[in-house]
């Protein structure tokens, strides 16, 4: 009886055991660039995408600050990101970040939009999807578009 027990405790290792290591593979980070081409502060009607724009996902250590990973990309046509990050990063700082914009009128990161945190971890948060989502980053276009008083004053209504 206790040779059956052993043997069913064994096989119930032998399935759960690949469940159970905390290094999956890769994350992959995802996420957008855009032009704020109302100077909003946020994504709006008119807010255009931004192709060939760098951005850099960065992990630190919690202590010292001490840069762990870094890997920069760029976007697409559709101002979209993906970039691989190659394990779990634990207890680490991670975050993406706008690094620049070949747009020459929208160069300018918005302080508020430039930086989003992202957790790059299965140990500590149950989370097991390898895809990521990190916040969309912006920067402010030099001078607003001509459409954007009438949107601004439409999204700042209180009564509609």
């Amino acid at each position: 009886m206790a040779t059956k027990a052993f043997f069913l405790v064994a096989l119930c290792l032998c399935i759960l055991l690949p469940f159970s290591t905390s290094d999956h593979g890769p994350f992959r980070v995802m996420g957008r660039v855009y032009c704020d081409t109302c100077r909003a502060g946020f994504e709006t009607n008119v807010t255009t995408y931004i192709a060939g724009a760098r951005v850099r996902v960065e992990c630190k250590d919690r202590d010292s600050l001490a840069v762990m990973f870094r890997e920069e990309g760029v976007t697409d046509s559709t101002g979209t990101y993906s970039i691989l990050v190659d394990h779990d990063h634990g207890d680490q700082m991670c975050e993406s970040a706008f690094v620049s914009s070949p747009v020459s009128d929208c160069k300018v990161p918005d302080p508020g939009r430039s930086r989003s945190t992202i957790v790059l971890t299965r140990t500590q948060n149950g989370i097991v999807n390898d895809l990521h989502y990190a916040n969309a980053l912006g920067c402010f276009k030099d001078v607003p578009l001509p459409e954007c008083y009438h949107l601004m004053k439409y999204y700042l209504a209180d009564d509609i």
